[in-house]
């Protein structure tokens, strides 16, 4: 029954954000009422819960950046023991199988609790946000329970020696904290703390949500600026700005360097000199980019793998995890690759089976955590990694993170194409050395800077502001430029075979994703010939069993009903006059706001916004609400409920047209109509995402219930 992803396919099971206000009856009213002291009292609690959105990303990225260090530095010594031990009486098999052992049991857990608790916690989270921020509803992305999991699942990913990082995941913690905070409440552990109820809708949560991803970016890279070439609002810049000082101020303590303030992101580059000119040559970034398209597409293969059963995902991570230690064993001990111990940094250096007073080359990059290993390669001095061993390393680890890819574990993708970019940037400044027969044009340190920059840009896609992040990341704006370069570079090669990696993830996950701009080739379409038909309408005195029906139906499904005006006692269907949602229908008929037929004039009870939003965002199932059969001949009024002012389009209207309003304002449908203002059909997101430019030209994908 396994249901293999294919990338032609557009699933069914995503339903979309309610991102435009409905302004009804009962919302109008609320914003007469709110006065100027009130709104000066709203604006103040945004800018208090983006405080505590940056305090608390903060906060949770200083507990994993601690219990990695600590964790990942207990394995490294105890199997460092272990090696020197075994060096000098024979019997290193023992050694591997020491290490593989406990990376594939730290794996083991943190692949379970993934797999089998929380599935939506694997991989770093970037794609299922951007999908959020689009205007899609993931199942489960920003609740409590994948933020735990998510924290825990990275910590043991990067102890469990995985070529990943713990950068990306950050972003989604952001998220999810953001949207917990916002509502003032937890629908998890069922608490209501009855604070931050205004903003219990899905426009204001979808806003504190890019605030958290803001300060996600922040605390992982230490750049907040950077952020702020993204088009960031105040509110999020402020958001990263707190969490960054609360992860410098808590870090700098823990490091015993109070007023140092020298931690700003959970990766720390440190600071590059300006003494040696950086002649960084076009051909970096176009290899760079190069590499990133084939790390793209060995990536793809990766998650299109058909391991779907959570036992097998579990034994595939825990083989992952025996696989890099046992390639990074052997590596270290076929290498002879050794250098002078006294000046180095490094963190655990193994003498393995080097001379008195030196440390194995290999071991820097193997046998370290990926960040620390990125730091050497920028700050070692030239001399100190043998091109042999640089060319292996990279080879292999390229190879160990497009297999890590995709596993069932919480893991970002960030460090790892640092870690390969900088490693082949520094091979390409040695090679360069060697060319020009011992001219250094530039330090090795600063093409492995370019090299892991250019190999980021490859995979993320973005230019100005990883630019930024890359110069506030290494506090030096010289080398801008270079930087700049190699990212140009790698964007115009890496788009003119494939799209950036998240895009293909989100392809192969069949989400009705909706890019800024519509398909070039789709000029010649109209909405009538996109549109849904026919369409599920309800009159504005409606009978409740009529609606009850209409919810109750499984094969439609709608979730958007434009209400008509007409005579109930007649079939004849007048023109347009508002929408209602299906979460507004349950509430109606959860509260039981009908009246009976022969009594309309009554006044029925009155509903408040607060009704609406106490119910957000887990509205109940038809199912579960009981509507008896003397009940069901009552009517319902939906005047005061519904959006007497939806958008609407004329049939006539070009789908690029179309597009552009639905994607600008943040719609979930839009109305068709006639030259009578007669409803003829409706537009969803799905309507849109179905058709795609392909290689051949605008396609058509298939809608599936996968």
């Amino acid at each position: 029954n396994e249901i293999p992803h294919n990338e032609k396919l557009l699933s069914l099971k995503y339903e979309s954000l309610d991102y435009d206000n409905s302004e009804n009856q009962l919302f109008l009213e609320e914003e007469r009422r709110i006065n100027h002291a009130a709104f000066r009292t709203v604006e103040i609690k945004r800018w208090v819960i983006c405080a505590m959105i940056g305090i608390l990303t903060g906060l949770v990225a200083c507990f994993i950046d601690i219990v990695v260090e600590n964790l990942a530095g207990l394995k490294y010594r105890v199997v460092k023991d272990n090696i020197d031990k075994f060096t000098a009486k024979g019997g290193l098999s023992f050694s591997l199988l020491l290490w593989a052992t406990l990376n594939a049991s730290v794996v083991m857990v943190g692949s379970l609790i993934v797999a089998f608790i929380e599935p939506v916690a694997a991989g770093s989270g970037i794609p299922q946000i951007k999908c959020y921020l689009n205007g899609v509803k993931i199942p489960h992305v920003v609740r409590l329970k994948t933020l735990v999991i998510k924290v825990c699942g990275v910590i043991l990913s990067v102890v469990g020696g995985l070529a990943v990082g713990k950068e990306g995941p950050m972003i989604h913690s952001g998220s999810v904290i953001a949207a917990g905070i916002s509502q003032g409440r937890s629908t998890s552990l069922k608490r209501d703390f009855k604070i931050f109820e205004y903003f219990r809708r899905d426009t204001e949560k979808r806003d504190f949500v890019s605030a958290g991803a803001a300060a996600g970016v922040s605390a992982a890279f230490g750049a907040p600026v950077g952020l702020l070439t993204l088009g960031c609002i105040s509110l999020q810049f402020f958001a990263s700005m707190i969490s960054t000082f609360t992860l410098n101020s808590v870090l700098s303590v823990y490091h015993g360097n109070a007023w140092d303030l020298s931690s700003p992101g959970l990766i720390n580059f440190g600071r590059f000199d300006s003494e040696v000119g950086t002649g960084i040559p076009h051909g970096e970034g176009l290899d760079t980019a190069l590499r990133s398209f084939g790390d793209i597409n060995l990536s793809i293969i990766s998650i299109c793998r058909y391991i779907h059963r959570p036992c097998l995902q579990v034994v595939e991570a825990m083989l992952v995890a025996a696989v890099t230690a046992t390639v990074g064993f052997v590596m270290i001990y076929c290498s002879r690759d050794c250098q002078p111990i006294q000046g180095s940094s490094v963190a655990y250096p193994l003498q393995l089976f080097c001379a008195d007073g030196e440390y194995n080359s290999m071991a820097t990059a193997f046998f370290n955590t990926p960040e620390k290993s990125v730091v050497n390669l920028f700050h070692d001095p030239p001399g100190s990694y043998n091109p042999m061993t640089l060319g292996m390393f990279t080879l292999m680890y390229f190879f160990l993170a497009c297999w890590t890819y995709g596993l069932t574990v919480s893991a970002g993708v960030f460090i790892p194409s640092l870690l390969i970019g900088a490693a082949w940037g520094r091979l390409f400044g040695i090679s360069l050395s060697y060319l020009t027969k011992g001219s250094i044009w530039a330090d090795p340190g600063k093409y492995a800077l370019m090299g892991a920059a250019a190999q980021l840009g490859g995979i993320v896609r973005m230019t100005l502001s990883l630019t930024v992040i890359m110069m506030e990341a290494t506090g030096n704006v010289t080398y801008g430029f270079p930087i700049m370069l190699v990212l140009m570079t790698a964007k115009i090669v890496g788009d003119y075979f494939v799209e950036g990696l998240y895009d293909m993830h989100i392809q192969l996950q069949s989400v009705p994703f909706l890019h800024w701009e519509a398909p070039v080739t789709s000029h010649s379409l109209t909405a009538r010939e996109v549109m849904s038909t026919p369409v599920t309408c309800l009159r504005r005195i409606e009978r409740v069993g009529t609606v009850v029906d209409i919810l109750s139906d499984t094969s439609s499904n709608h979730n958007g009903f434009p209400v008509v005006e007409s005579n109930p006692d007649t079939t004849q269907v007048a023109g347009l006059r508002g929408l209602i949602l299906r979460s507004q229908l349950i509430v109606l008929l959860k509260h039981k706001v009908f009246v009976e037929r022969a009594n309309l004039s009554l006044v029925q009870r009155r509903l408040k916004l607060k009704d609406f939003r106490d119910a957000y965002p887990r509205f109940p199932p038809i199912q579960s609400i009981h509507v008896s059969q003397d009940e069901r001949e009552c009517m319902i009024d939906l005047s005061e409920f519904m959006n007497p002012s939806p958008y609407t389009v004329p049939q006539v209207t070009s789908w690029q047209g179309v597009f552009k309003l639905f994607r600008a304002l943040g719609l979930r449908h839009l109305v068709v109509v006639d030259n009578r203002n007669e409803v003829v059909g409706m537009v969803t997101r799905k309507d849109l995402a179905r058709y795609r430019l392909g290689k051949e030209g605008l396609e058509e994908l298939s809608l599936a219930q996968t």
